[in-house]
């Protein structure tokens, strides 16, 4: 993992092996060949797990990327500032216990940055395979403009 050089983290969640599961590494390696974003630090953080969280604790805005079993279509963009695990969607990617951990153990410790989170609506998490849905794909440019207006947001505000 890189040294972080921004305040601003935007940190790709997924499993490449399960097609549309992996949906936020896609954005964030989408994002790598644009060039990056000025302001902000990518990173692909896998599956969670709390060896992210040193990382999350440094940040002080963290702008998460992830699949989501949800109530809407594939391929549906929403942005949302959960503060608490229990502010995650229900079905947060297949990873959502250590994850949802990940945030809880940044609360208890006192020391969480503001935090986004981007959630790409899937169809499922079963399926093993590297490639996404046409409608998850599709989201790709979607997720990635969205995490340019927030990254550019947080630092009109700081300023």
């Amino acid at each position: 993992m890189e040294e972080r050089k921004n305040d601003i983290l935007v940190l790709g969640i997924g499993n490449l092996l399960m097609n549309d599961e992996g949906v936020g590494i896609h954005v964030i390696t989408a994002l790598e060949k644009a060039g990056g974003i000025a302001g902000a630090d990518l990173m692909d953080g896998g599956t969670g797990g709390f060896h992210l969280l040193g990382f999350i604790q440094s940040y002080k805005t963290i702008i998460i990327i992830d699949a989501s079993l949800d109530q809407y279509t594939p391929g549906h963009v929403r942005v949302l500032q959960p503060r608490y695990a229990k502010d995650f969607p229900k079905q947060l990617s297949a990873h959502e216990i250590g994850l949802k951990d990940l945030i809880d153990s940044a609360v208890l410790l006192g020391n969480m940055p503001q935090l986004h989170l981007i959630a790409v609506s899937v169809k499922e998490f079963q399926d093993m395979g590297m490639e996404l849905s046409p409608e998850v794909a599709a989201a790709i440019p979607v997720a990635m403009e969205r995490v340019r207006e927030l990254v550019e947001l947080q630092v009109t505000s700081d300023k």
